[in-house]
């Protein structure tokens, strides 16, 4: 069964704010509904991470067959993440945070929410933020 986006980020958003130990239960339970998905922790200066958060974004995807190692797969991936990350960009600039992708596919639709806490001294923000492509279904 193939869902519609807004399922498909709700899976996504769920992934990203679930803990380590509840991760697996969760991709488990997306599998047997027909929703491939994965998840990741970041961190860092937001700046300098950017492109260390898409590749994990990408290495995820591909490991966890989310996606295939194709062109197209690949840049929707790489392309909702950084939608995502220029939503929160203005948030974190210049400070640290740590946080979590969750990232998931049903059909057409790949979906990749980003998840973070933004240190500043003892004081923590959060952000969430969301991308979504839109990929051929050739599968």
């Amino acid at each position: 069964m193939n869902y519609d986006s807004v399922e498909v980020a709700k899976a996504a958003i769920r992934l990203a704010v679930s803990t380590r130990e509840e991760e697996k239960a969760i991709i488990e339970e997306f599998h047997k509904k027909g929703i491939k998905s994965a998840a990741v922790d970041i961190g860092g200066d937001l700046i300098n991470s950017i492109p260390r958060i898409i590749e994990r974004a990408l290495v995820a995807s591909k490991k966890t067959g989310v996606i295939k190692d194709t062109h197209v797969h690949e840049g929707a991936v790489a392309g909702a993440a950084k939608d995502a990350i220029s939503q929160v960009d203005s948030k974190a600039l210049g400070l640290n945070f740590g946080g979590k992708l969750g990232i998931a596919r049903s059909g057409e639709h790949v979906v990749v929410c980003l998840f973070i806490s933004i240190g500043l001294l003892h004081l923590n923000d959060l952000a969430i933020a969301i991308g979504h492509r839109s990929i051929p279904i050739v599968d």
